[in-house]
């Protein structure tokens, strides 16, 4: 019988990687993989993750972080920022394809087994699992066109920070990228806020994680996501939510599940490395 693995962020930590697979047994003949997002970026070895990943080939569904997003857009702009774990990516003699590759992944999956979501960070509290694949269908498209460059050049800020139907252009792109890839908490009135970064507990008074919010579209159907390290803790069962950001990078264990059965396996990141 196969299974399905939702994985967290990787941030470049290959080893760590082919750990987890071996203690899966994973046979990519049988078996299917689903990347959270963040490959690359902070950890050991950045471009040796993203071609492993690569090699994967049909085995993995791979989704795109916003550390992802930013190796794209500074391979377009030249700037990284210091911190950044990303210029092996950027000089190796597989760039370009690896780029091209990167830039052909998803931003949200529907599983169709357990008809689970798949995303990164987040979902706008205004939409429905549709609409959620549906906004970032529209943002895959840019990014996989022979003219990423606007997209890529307008990634970067903080409004608007409230989804409406009516917006258009960059702005109506970049809402839809902050909302999958960036966000953590939000306003009552469902507005993004991107100040904080630790868990839940916490937050200053009027924000709520995106997933508590008691108006959200998408509450009825099981979410995996990756992107908060600092949640302290996996599963939320009171929202059909589980976070699989367990801060690999950081120190922390590399977490998947097995959507399935929803068995959840880890294994150590930066042990004898």
């Amino acid at each position: 019988m196969s299974r399905v693995f939702a994985v967290g962020d990787l941030q470049g930590e290959r080893r760590a990687l082919a750990a987890l697979l071996d203690r899966l047994d994973f046979d990519p003949g049988a078996d299917r993989l689903i990347l959270l997002g963040d490959l690359v970026n902070r950890g050991h070895d950045s471009l040796g993750t993203l071609r492993a990943v690569r090699a994967l080939g049909s085995a993995a569904t791979v989704l795109l972080g916003n550390h992802d997003l930013h190796l794209l857009a500074a391979a377009r702009s030249g700037r990284l920022n210091r911190k950044d774990t990303l210029q092996d990516i950027l000089d190796a003699p597989d760039r370009d394809e690896l780029l091209h590759w990167l830039r052909q992944q998803r931003l949200a999956y529907r599983e169709p087994v357990t008809g689970t979501l798949c995303v990164h960070a987040g979902v706008a509290v205004d939409w429905t699992v549709d609409e959620v694949l549906r906004h970032a269908a529209e943002v895959e498209a840019v990014l996989r066109s022979d003219a990423p460059g606007a997209l890529l050049a307008a990634l970067y800020g903080n409004q608007p920070d409230q989804w409406s139907d009516q917006l258009v252009g960059v702005d109506r792109l970049r809402c839809i990228v902050n909302a999958l890839t960036r966000q953590r908490m939000v306003y009552a009135d469902g507005r993004l806020e991107f100040r904080h970064k630790l868990g839940p507990d916490a937050a200053p008074a009027g924000l709520l994680p995106w997933f508590a919010h008691p108006g959200r579209a998408s509450r009825d159907t099981p979410i995996v996501f990756g992107h908060w390290s600092t949640l302290g803790k996996i599963d939320w069962p009171e929202h059909r939510v589980r976070g699989l950001d367990t801060g690999c990078v950081w120190g922390g264990p590399l977490t998947a599940i097995e959507l399935i059965s929803g068995e959840v396996v880890q294994t150590p990141c930066r042990a004898g490395q």
